[in-house]
């Protein structure tokens, strides 16, 4: 199946694994972003989507894994990943900034903020 094709039931999967995942983050994102709830959890899922057919090493290749568990792997990756999600699915660039802030915020809070030096990589959560 190409890297842009989903069912209905795998999309479906992924918009209730983000939404438990992710939580009130993609709350506190949406009401400051010009774009609805629904609309960025639906590009949350999508980018899950993208990351689990790419695979935790495929990304790992491009970038650097910060924290991994049972649960989840957390990246920071150097191959501008959203921006390249965001022309595969059309996205708005408001989108695509959204569903980033959402992964960013996850990633401080693991990592206990942000070096310098990934101010410029994108942040990535892989839910496994």
């Amino acid at each position: 199946m190409p890297l842009d094709s989903v069912t209905l039931g795998e999309f479906s999967q992924a918009i209730g694994c983000v939404e438990d995942y992710f939580g009130e983050s993609i709350d506190d994102v949406a009401v400051h972003a010009p774009i609805s709830r629904r609309r960025l959890v639906a590009v949350l899922a999508r980018a899950q989507h993208s990351g689990r057919q790419l695979d935790s090493d495929r990304l790992a290749d491009n970038g650097e894994i910060v924290h991994q568990s049972g649960d989840e792997t957390l990246f920071w990756l150097d191959d501008d990943f959203w921006t390249n999600l965001g022309g595969l699915y059309y996205l708005r660039p408001d989108e695509g900034r959204a569903a980033r802030e959402v992964h960013r915020r996850l990633i401080e809070t693991v990592s206990s903020g942000v070096a310098d030096h990934n101010r410029e990589r994108d942040p990535f959560v892989l839910i496994n």
